[in-house]
């Protein structure tokens, strides 16, 4: 049976005492380092050569998913699998972009947290429950629209109040071309007149907010 070689990387001592201590008794898994912040995590990733990076995420110097990015970009066939207490979107966003192999929570009991290890070391993806139903949730969930920069640049000026012949001549564009994007504006944010748009696009931070009137 091949050991598979594991880094933890945690702040606090106690917490790393305890992750050694559950995956000792496993016979297939070794712990060969532990690292107290993200830039130790780098350092010993590159010097050890581990098969999988236990990662916590928010900690001193860098945080988790900045050394998950480092590691992966020197050392592609690590695998980084995080282990917080931390499930909020942003986090959870952040070490998938960054290239995590799998998010559990630090309640996972010990024989799912080996089996989880395992699953790194083959490259598949290891999720929490309560993750992947936020992952999922996200997917689900309607993009906000996109404008274009000259949409952003059109409908800036009609927050303004500036007429369409009035943007015509600030962005020295035709008339008609002022109306073509407009109509592309309403289309995205699904609304059927400038007004409309103008509100919308404040709410979705579409536009910056408007200034105190003069």
């Amino acid at each position: 049976m091949a050991t598979l070689r594991i880094l933890l990387v945690d702040d606090h001592p106690v917490v790393r005492t305890g992750l050694a201590g559950m995956l000792s008794v496993e016979e297939d898994l070794d712990v060969v380092g532990e690292a107290s912040n993200g830039e130790e995590a780098v350092a010993m990733s590159r010097k050890l050569s581990p098969d999988v990076v236990l990662m916590d995420l928010r900690m001193p110097r860098m945080d988790g998913a900045e050394a998950t990015a480092r590691i992966l970009a020197q050392c592609p066939t690590v695998r980084v699998l995080v282990l917080t207490t931390y499930d909020t979107d942003a986090d959870i966003i952040r070490a998938v972009e960054a290239g995590a192999t799998g998010y559990l929570l630090k309640d996972t009991p010990r024989a799912e947290l080996a089996d989880a290890v395992r699953a790194a070391a083959r490259g598949e993806t290891v999720l929490a429950p309560p993750v992947a139903a936020r992952l999922v949730d996200r997917m689900r969930a309607p993009a906000d629209p996109v404008l274009t920069p000259r949409e952003s640049e059109v409908l800036a000026a009609v927050a303004r109040g500036s007429s369409n012949a009035q943007v015509g001549r600030e962005l020295h564009i035709g008339e008609a071309t002022v109306k073509t994007h407009l109509l592309r504006i309403f289309a995205k944010l699904e609304v059927d007149d400038r007004t409309a748009a103008v509100t919308k696009a404040y709410s979705l931070r579409l536009l910056p907010p408007p200034g105190p009137a003069a």
